[in-house]
């Protein structure tokens, strides 16, 4: 084992750790920095489609948009408190994905 090899490896080592740190760290405030508000509306329109998620979309697994699209497919059949949910939810997507 060269001189080299014992000095430097802990450095790689302590570098990766490091790095792994920063990384982690970032991501984690990322997910705090999601706006209240955001959290606040998701909840409501989750309250607001309960039943209508039930009746129409329960086989539909979530992430991706998956579940919002099932139930924008199902739009003449929603309650009206899940169709203005939806809607608001069409509409802030809309406005987020226009201010990018």
């Amino acid at each position: 084992m060269s001189v080299s090899s014992t000095v430097f490896a802990p450095l790689r080592i302590l570098s990766a750790l490091a790095l792994a740190a920063t990384v982690t760290a970032r991501t984690a405030r990322a997910e705090t920095l999601v706006p209240t508000q955001l959290r606040s509306e998701t909840r409501s329109q989750m309250q607001a489609c309960r039943g209508d998620y039930s009746r129409f979309c329960s086989n539909v697994s979530p992430g991706g948009g998956r579940i919002i699209a099932c139930l924008q497919s199902h739009a003449t059949e929603l309650s009206s408190s899940c169709a203005q949910a939806v809607t608001r939810t069409q509409a802030s997507k809309d406005a987020g994905s226009t201010a990018k």
